[in-house]
């Protein structure tokens, strides 16, 4: 289903910097121990980022051009890229793996298309939320889907699935005293060409959230971490925010500094130009 057997599981696995369980003949097992540190190492590692979408890139999501730029070209990527490339590893270890197609609920009361993709794991019959990407707000490890309602804790964020009529689970994330929808899925498995439609949505769209500006964001412990448009973010889980503007000539030192991306000067430039541009 996720083309893992194409996937050079021991570059990606160095890629993430693995440092979790591994098998008496080296292997790793589909176990919900390997499962977590899989899950944590990729979101620590990897930034989200849809770069390529701003510079007029096309986004290719075969298994072996997300292991070019995700692994060995040490880039991010947006949900399709990093949910791909997970799945390919996680199937690749043996794992049951499914997709599912998710929608924002980020803004408000807005309405938003079903754009989100993220995984659905199964171990030992129990299901399990998979995302690497979600960006800043998404969650570090795997959120059972067995206990809905009950808080899930990750390092000092907190998140919770919540079941809605029809099936539909929604994750929350808590930010001081507040719970805050992040998106809502349908059990209606979606498979690897489904995020082909959804990649080029996305990424072509006029009215994509990609379309026009920087975005690239990072989860972590104890602070999340965003780019958008000429904005850097710093959530915090007490509910704080941090907000200030990056100049034109921060954004490839930002870059590099905060989420680990090393661009070619004429990538920055470029970036630069249609996203940091003076007014």
């Amino acid at each position: 289903m996720w083309s893992g057997d194409q996937l050079d599981l021991g570059a990606y696995l160095a890629r993430i910097g693995y440092e979790g369980p591994v098998g008496d003949d080296g292997e790793l097992l589909p176990d919900l121990e390997t499962l977590y540190a899989v899950h944590r190492a990729h979101t620590g590692a990897i930034a989200f980022e849809s770069l390529d979408v701003l510079l007029g890139r096309p986004v290719a999501l075969d298994v072996k051009a997300i292991e070019d730029k995700l692994v060995h070209g040490r880039r991010g990527g947006y949900c399709y890229e990093q949910n791909s490339l997970l799945a390919a590893a996680l199937e690749r270890i043996g794992f049951q793996v499914s997709g599912r197609g998710a929608r924002n609920r980020t803004r408000g009361d807005t309405l938003l298309p079903v754009t989100h993709a993220v995984l659905v794991v199964t171990v030992a019959g129990q299901s399990w939320l998979c995302d690497a990407g979600f960006g800043h707000q998404g969650p570090l490890e795997p959120v059972p889907l067995a206990r809905s309602g009950a808080d899930v804790q990750q390092g000092e964020w907190t998140y919770a699935v919540r079941e809605e009529e029809d099936g539909v689970l929604a994750l929350s994330l808590l930010r001081g005293d507040t719970w805050r929808d992040l998106y809502a899925f349908s059990p209606q498995r979606y498979h690897p060409v489904d995020y082909v439609l959804l990649n080029h949505y996305s990424s072509t769209h006029p009215r994509s959230a990609f379309i026009g500006q920087v975005i690239v964001q990072r989860p972590g412990d104890a602070v999340r971490t965003a780019l958008v448009g000429r904005e850097l973010t710093r959530l915090y889980p007490d509910g704080r925010s941090e907000r200030r503007p990056v100049a034109r000539g921060e954004l490839a030192a930002v870059l590099d500094r905060e989420f680990g991306l090393r661009l070619s000067e004429r990538d920055v430039e470029e970036l630069g130009r249609v996203n940091l541009a003076e007014d």
